[in-house]
């Protein structure tokens, strides 16, 4: 199956998101309720709500978008590079509407598959909610509410759900895998637990930018590593 995906038809994922504000105390009073209901079923080791806040970007309904990158790959003289595209800006409407409009164009060039890691329980969902609530229209590659996963699996690929191999009870890191299939990443970029601090504190969109093309290179390194192909080098990553 992995053997006869055509990688160039592929457009990778990756995104960044972080809480709706910058910390739980400029919330109203109505939405620090709802927040506080939400954390009351999760796992809190031993904190309050308001001390949970750092997660709120992880919840469509309690983040936002900072930053998509899509890349793909393409071949340059028999070796494979990576070409990567990032979306950012304060304005997350604006920010998803120019990725949606760059989907078209790279459906119009043959890539109609996303790839992202855990794509399936965040990425496109994410992507689509946080779409909804900035009143844009799904593209129909993201338009699957009510799909069942056969009806999808050719068009969204999910890196994770492909390392399951049916057991619906694990998590894998993307970080993790790459360390197991000796893929290499940086070893300067942020955490992705930073990610809120280095957006509301520090003010560096282009640090996070960098990183979110970074992880979207390794998942299609990683999808190359499982079709047993030739993984591609960092000093090959083209930002356009």
């Amino acid at each position: 199956m992995l053997k006869n995906l055509n990688i160039e038809e592929i457009l990778f994922l990756d995104i960044e998101t972080v809480p709706l504000a910058p910390e739980y105390t400029v919330l109203n009073e109505k939405w620090q309720q709802l927040w506080e209901r939400k954390m009351q079923f999760q796992i809190n080791d031993g904190k309050l709500p308001h001390e949970l806040y750092e997660r709120a970007g992880i919840y469509a309904e309690f983040g936002k978008i900072a930053c998509i990158s899509a890349g793909y790959v393409v071949q340059k003289k028999g070796e494979p590079y990576f070409r990567v595209k990032s979306f950012y800006d304060e304005d997350e409407k604006k920010l998803i509407q120019n990725f949606f409009n760059a989907l078209d164009s790279f459906a119009r060039a043959g890539k109609r598959r996303l790839c992202a890691h855990n794509g399936q329980e965040f990425d496109f969902p994410y992507i689509s909610r946080r779409a909804l609530v900035n009143n844009l229209t799904l593209p129909k590659v993201l338009d699957i509410a009510g799909a069942k996963p056969w009806e999808v699996k050719d068009i969204l690929i999910d890196t994770l759900q492909l390392w399951k191999f049916g057991d619906y009870k694990h998590y894998t890191s993307l970080s993790l895998l790459c360390e197991l299939f000796n893929i290499p990443t940086p070893k300067d970029d942020i955490d992705g637990s930073q990610v809120a601090k280095v957006y509301w504190e520090e003010k560096d969109i282009d640090r996070i930018v960098k990183y979110c093309e970074k992880d979207t290179m390794a998942v299609a390194n990683l999808l190359l590593k499982y079709k047993g192909d030739m993984i591609i080098p960092f000093e090959n990553l083209e930002s356009v």
